[in-house]
């Protein structure tokens, strides 16, 4: 339940004195004031009445300035049955915006391309990309959906797009990413006070995505394919430098491909007197808690980063050959996309010509990777750490007493049991 009430809002006087007289709206214990364009002394105000003083003396115009605030207050009302009419559990701001003629009246659509304005202007590329694509989908399932307010986005809702997506011949992984993507789009405009949480249809006894979960097929390349890539070289350039970064990234715990692209000279760094190679996964860097992954700068690194050093073009400081151009922000993204797209090929290719019956790919080095890692004995604890896992829980107590050098220990004697032809 709201209230109202016009009156002068003390807290901002003017030079002159005077105060603006505002309407003042308390909802949830929260007050919000919205200034109506008129100002007065308080010797021309009237606190108990609402108005400006019946007296010609005190403030010449107080008839004109009376029914002015007259007309704003039916305003006031008309836009709160509105709301109501619409059913919308509004916030203070949405009220705000509404009363003074800026409304998207909760406009679920409105604030998510406001959001992922905001992404692509704060750098956060990857996911102001993956919102897009949402909202792509969204409005083939949906053909209203700019018109769409938030408390329209329920568990009806939400449970016909799921059947949409599935009629679509969508598997469950994919369905549940577009989701889990909704789900924050909601989740941020709660916190965002945009919406409230009275429809969310997520909560408890809600939509479950987790549900939708399919188990894929994790494909790594057995010892003898293993062996078989890094003793045989290529003739081809591209295929070498293909096999090489692949290389690079399965002696780097699985590094990802973003992680490599990103990697520059300053990433290299001693501690302890020993050199390591020293970052942040990418996929969580900005999350809370995220650690550095460190990995000892062994010599089968050294010659890789040697190799790409003498034999591709280096761009700036970085220090393998993905980034071409001096790109940044939407541009770098999508040339990294592309470049992506041209190593997954040229590792298709390796793939086939050496005989591999599954098809080679840049996170098979990470599949490739953990299986090393578990075959050789190692505990799924560990392999989470040199992975760079985020959600470690409560693992996190008993892997931070083996320290980095059993870490380092362990992982050195299973990933370099088999030297490499460099």
């Amino acid at each position: 339940m709201a209230t109202f009430r016009v009156l002068l809002h003390s807290a901002n006087k003017r030079k002159d004195g005077s105060y603006p007289v505002s309407l003042r709206i308390i909802k949830n214990m929260k007050p919000k004031y919205i200034s109506l364009g008129l100002y007065a002394k308080k010797e021309e105000w009237d606190e108990k009445g609402e108005r400006f003083r019946n007296d010609k003396r005190v403030c010449p115009k107080y008839k004109e300035y009376n029914a002015r605030i007259v007309q704003l207050l039916a305003r006031a009302q008309a836009v709160e049955l509105d709301f109501e009419r619409d059913r919308i559990d509004w916030t203070l701001n949405q009220y705000a915006d509404a009363f003074l003629y800026k409304s998207k009246q909760g406009k679920f659509l409105d604030f998510v391309e406001t959001c992922i304005k905001e992404m692509k202007e704060t750098g956060h590329i990857g996911n102001s990309k993956v919102w897009e694509k949402v909202i792509c989908n969204m409005k083939l399932f949906d053909k209203k959906l700019s018109a769409r307010y938030f408390q329209e986005i329920d568990i009806k809702y939400v449970t016909a797009y799921n059947q949409f997506m599935e009629k679509k011949g969508w598997c469950g992984n994919t369905r549940k990413h577009d989701m889990k993507t909704l789900r924050a789009m909601l989740n941020r405009a709660i916190k965002s006070k945009e919406c409230s949480d009275n429809f969310y249809p997520f909560g408890k006894g809600g939509f479950c995505i987790s549900a939708l979960e399919e188990e894929t097929r994790k494909r790594y390349l057995p010892q003898e394919y293993l062996d078989k890539l890094m003793n045989t070289k290529f003739e081809n350039k591209p295929k070498e430098v293909a096999r090489r970064l692949f290389l690079f990234s399965y002696f780097c715990y699985g590094m990802s491909f973003i992680d490599m692209a990103n990697l520059q000279k300053s990433n290299i760094r001693i501690e302890g007197g020993n050199v390591h190679i020293i970052y942040k996964r990418h996929k969580t860097e900005h999350s809370k808690n995220a650690q550095f992954i460190r990995i000892p700068m062994t010599d089968e690194l050294r010659l890789l980063l040697q190799w790409f050093k003498e034999n591709t073009l280096l761009v700036g400081d970085y220090l393998l050959p993905f980034i071409s151009k001096d790109y940044s922000g939407e541009k770098l993204y999508d040339h990294l996309r592309r470049r992506l797209a041209r190593y997954n090929e040229r590792l298709k290719e390796v793939g086939k010509e050496l005989g591999f019956s599954e098809k080679l790919t840049s996170y098979v080095s990470r599949h490739s990777m953990a299986m090393t890692l578990q075959s050789s004995g190692v505990p799924r604890e560990m392999i989470g750490q040199v992975m760079g896992h985020k959600d470690l829980g409560t693992t996190n107590a008993y892997l931070d007493s083996f320290g980095d050098a059993e870490v380092e220990r362990m992982t050195m004697n299973s990933l370099y049991k088999n030297r490499i032809n460099l």
